[in-house]
């Protein structure tokens, strides 16, 4: 239940008095601020807030870029008012993209805007406080402080709002069954159940029945009715993970359900509608599965209608210690003494492994070093990285290098593999990452070609 009173931050060089009394007339509490030091200030007690930013009130370009350390806060749900034509301007356009739950453009309608700001809010509330995003799991919860991470906090909200499909890419471990939780959670349907299967731990001759069911004497064994897991997520959401694993015969049959939204239990003859919201996921690259014939294309588009990446652990930085950290408290009785933390070197080897595994894998060494620990606070020899504390000695190119690579790598986490926009970030020209991204071999990394294709978006859309 919302609080009789609600914080908005209204960011504005005009004010308009009949705005702010329609504000308080909803029960907020408003703040009007001119700048984004006063914004910071007014923001800093990190309680879920709503926000106006009023890009028409005469802002210089260079102001509003100031305001992006404000926008990225996940406790404040954003709202931008634009004059008409404004967001032409790409970084216009992209902070209010990235950062705002909507925009309204003037002249304006005073209970649009206050609807539109308390629906913000609203979802806001719901879920992350800044740093420390929580889902239940099986595996722990979404941790995190980087703006890989806040970007993925974003994401949810949003797409949460919606009841199209969406589709989680990352690599294995990265926490992508998290990702379709929370979003569930946040959705209109939470009331309903959340199904996952994994199309991949399931073998091939079983899929179509885990699925879509079956009809007494269907087959040898069949001996009652079995309800699949599509319509038990009726009403609710269905997650398939490693959907890049499901056989040719499975794609043709979830593709005729996306197209009727309706199944038949092998062995029946009855169309059952069912209601489902479909998130997927994979480590599978997509593009090369449909090069090769091995994932319909069809099925793929009908299933990527919103995508979300799950930034790899390695790119997460100080992320990697608060999250071992978080681990240690959530697992620390599984041990037969007090600890009190990490070592140094325990955290000098959490930064410069690599984490192929990512967060399940650094969930996995810091319970066994809870467990296997003689001492008061976790080795690096106790998390099994102890050829990892010393930092190997690179030249001043293969600084240069890394640095670079790291550079481009987060820029494209960020704007989700959009080359426009992470040249803009990085300074440089699309034609300019694009040859980068082929000289790294980070081609896997973009999600958009070179060549716009007619009738799309701009780069900086």
């Amino acid at each position: 239940m919302e609080p009789a009173t609600r914080q908005l931050v209204y960011v504005t060089r005009k004010p308009v008095e009949a705005l702010n009394e329609r504000f308080h007339e909803r029960g907020w509490q408003v703040e009007i601020v001119g700048n984004a030091r006063d914004a910071r200030r007014a923001l800093r007690a990190g309680m879920p807030a709503g926000g106006l930013l009023d890009l028409s009130s005469e802002f210089h370009l260079h102001e509003i870029g100031s305001f992006e350390p404000c926008l990225t806060l996940p406790n404040v749900g954003w709202v931008a008012a634009t004059t008409t034509g404004q967001l032409q301007d790409a970084t216009l356009r992209r902070l209010v993209r990235d950062y705002c739950f909507d925009y309204v453009t003037v002249p304006w309608n005073g209970d649009r805007i206050v609807d539109s700001v308390g629906h913000a809010y609203g979802m806001v509330s719901l879920g992350e406080v800044a740093s420390n995003d929580t889902t239940g799991g099986t595996e722990g919860e979404m941790v995190g402080s980087c703006e890989a991470m806040l970007a993925l906090f974003r994401s949810i909200r949003k797409v949460a709002l919606t009841d199209a499909p969406v589709f989680i890419s990352g690599e294995s471990g990265t926490g992508k069954e998290l990702t379709a939780v929370a979003i569930h959670e946040r959705s209109s349907r939470r009331s309903a159940p959340f199904v996952p299967i994994n199309c991949g731990a399931i073998p091939p001759h079983l899929l179509q029945s885990e699925l879509f069911g079956y009809e007494r004497g269907a087959f040898t064994g069949a001996s009652q009715r079995k309800v699949g897991r599509v319509e038990s997520a009726n009403g609710g959401t269905l997650f398939l993970d490693e959907i890049g694993d499901l056989p040719l015969e499975s794609q043709a049959s979830l593709l005729r359900f996306l197209q009727e939204g309706k199944i038949e239990r092998l062995g029946g003859h009855q169309s059952i509608p069912v209601d489902v919201r479909i998130i997927s996921a994979t480590h599978v690259d997509m593009r090369a599965a449909m090069v090769e014939g091995r994932f319909r294309q069809d099925l793929y588009h009908r299933l990527c209608v919103l995508q979300i990446d799950e930034p790899p652990l390695r790119a997460r930085g100080r992320d990697i210690e608060l999250l071992a950290r978080h681990m240690l408290e959530r697992f620390k009785k599984d041990g037969s003494r007090r600890l009190r933390g990490f070592s140094p070197d325990a955290i000098a080897a959490l930064h410069n492994y690599s984490w192929p595994g990512n967060v399940r894998e650094l969930i996995n060494r810091v319970r066994r070093a809870i467990v296997m620990s003689e001492g008061r606070a976790i080795t690096a020899r106790d998390l099994e990285l102890g050829d990892y504390v010393e930092v190997v000695p690179v030249s001043l190119a293969q600084a240069r290098e890394a640095a670079e690579r790291q550079a481009i790598e987060l820029a494209l986490l960020r704007h989700r593999g959009r080359l426009g926009d992470a040249a803009q970030e990085l300074g440089i020209s699309r034609v300019t990452l694009y040859r980068l991204l082929c000289a790294h071999g980070m081609r896997h990394m973009e999600s958009e070609p070179l060549a716009p294709h007619p009738g799309g978006l701009a780069s900086g859309a």
